[in-house]
């Protein structure tokens, strides 16, 4: 197979959400971030896809919780969709995405900006390469809130 054929991780479900991303782009662009991410859970909801909005992704350090992020979107349980309404990304955007995935058994994220042009970015960070998140067993009161 020609390497500019190869298919990419989770192509079907982002093609889906860049599609959507551009249409919500093109109907609410100029809106915060939180219209836009509701608009975007419609969206891909319409594109027959399920979605689940406001995702907790704990972080767990030593069989420790010591935070939870929380994702914008994860579309069908594989790629998680973080939205920002910024002139332009920054590399902290990107690196928010990288750390979602490093705290998730998930593996493709996306990054759409509805700033003054959109931009989407695709990231990737195989669990091959993620260390164990030493998540204590379901009984253990260590990682309990105090």
């Amino acid at each position: 197979m020609n390497p500019q054929q190869a298919k990419l991780k989770h192509e079907d479900l982002t093609e889906v959400v860049i599609k959507a991303f551009f249409d919500v782009y093109n109907e609410l662009a100029g809106f915060p971030e939180f219209v836009l991410c509701r608009a975007m859970a419609i969206a891909i909801r319409d594109a027959a896809l399920s979605v689940d909005e406001e995702v907790p992704l704990p972080v767990w350090f030593r069989g420790h919780q010591i935070v939870k992020f929380k994702a914008d979107l994860i579309v069908q349980s594989r790629v998680i969709v973080e939205v920002k309404a910024r002139p332009e990304v920054d590399p902290f955007n990107k690196a928010q995405v990288l750390h979602y995935l490093k705290a998730t058994d998930l593996e493709v994220g996306l990054l759409l900006n509805f700033g003054r042009r959109p931009e989407f970015s695709r990231v990737i960070y195989e669990n091959a390469r993620k260390s164990p998140r030493h998540v204590p067993p379901a009984n253990d009161d260590s990682a309990k809130p105090a």
